[in-house]
């Protein structure tokens, strides 16, 4: 019975992969962008409607968070357009949030609804470093990594079954799987492990949208350095309980350096 379970899994996945039109890679693919999207929005609300936002009209970090995020955006957008990968990013209603927290953490939704918590800020000490950490999670997000693991766990947990089966049927199953795939909340610890694959390309093309965005990327070496040291080798920031930072990355990151810097024109102020 097990075994064809496993073949059943295996065939799924064989029929569902796709390749992403902005990473060039092959993923599994069973949970359709508009209907996450839509989960995004109320979950997303949900999240901040039980966390402290912090006003980014009177907060000068909130501001920053604000700022960031907007020109990380931006550049994402003006990318998309040059490379005709507009439909990418359909749907996308861009919204950035610092929430106050002890926990070091970022995330970002499908659709763009990003949230900072505080806990992170004293880690990343200059914007620039923050847009390193923005860019590396808008990255997943447009690298569709949190669909990818979400698709994972509908086959592991419900037998392949499409989300919309999943969510009539099994409907606050499928939410934690959602907040689980994507991070939110306080579960980061039981949240599905990304690839190798999606951290490495997290890490590239978030170095990519930050040079993009007028910020310098050789900010993200002294950053997963600090990220590195935080541990202080008992349980890591909750950022790294799912973002290992191993000195492999930081040696990867040097490699893309040169890439990242065509891109980076600083913003005049």
């Amino acid at each position: 019975m097990k075994m064809n379970l496993l073949f059943v899994a295996i065939a799924i996945s064989l029929a569902s992969c796709s390749k992403n039109p902005v990473t060039g890679r092959s993923q599994l693919s069973l949970v359709p962008e508009s209907q996450v999207q839509h989960m995004a929005v109320e979950q997303y609300q949900s999240f901040l409607s039980q966390n402290k936002v912090l006003n980014a009209s009177i907060d000068k970090d909130a501001a920053m968070v604000r700022r960031v995020g907007q020109r990380i955006a931006t550049a994402i957008t003006n990318y998309a357009r040059e490379k005709g990968l507009t439909k990418e990013l359909e749907g996308y209603k861009w919204e950035y949030n610092l929430v106050e927290s002890k926990e070091a953490n970022a995330w970002c939704m499908p659709g763009g609804k990003i949230v900072v918590y505080t806990g992170l800020l004293p880690i990343t000490q200059n914007e620039a470093a923050l847009a390193v950490v923005v860019g590396h999670e808008v990255a997943h997000a447009i690298g569709k990594h949190g669909s990818e693991r979400m698709s994972q766990g509908l086959i592991q947990q419900m037998g392949g079954v499409a989300l919309s089966v999943a969510m009539s049927n099994k409907p606050a199953a499928t939410q934690d799987l959602f907040m689980t795939a994507y991070g939110v909340g306080s579960n980061v610890g039981v949240m599905l492990p990304f690839s190798r694959s999606n951290e490495s390309e997290a890490d590239h093309w978030g170095l990519l949208f930050t040079a993009m965005a007028g910020y310098n990327p050789q900010e993200a070496i002294p950053l997963w350095e600090r990220m590195a040291a935080a541990s202080g080798g008992n349980r890591p920031p909750e950022f790294l309980s799912t973002h290992p930072a191993e000195q492999s990355r930081i040696e990867n990151l040097k490699k893309w350096m040169p890439e990242a810097l065509k891109y980076y024109k600083p913003v005049t102020k």
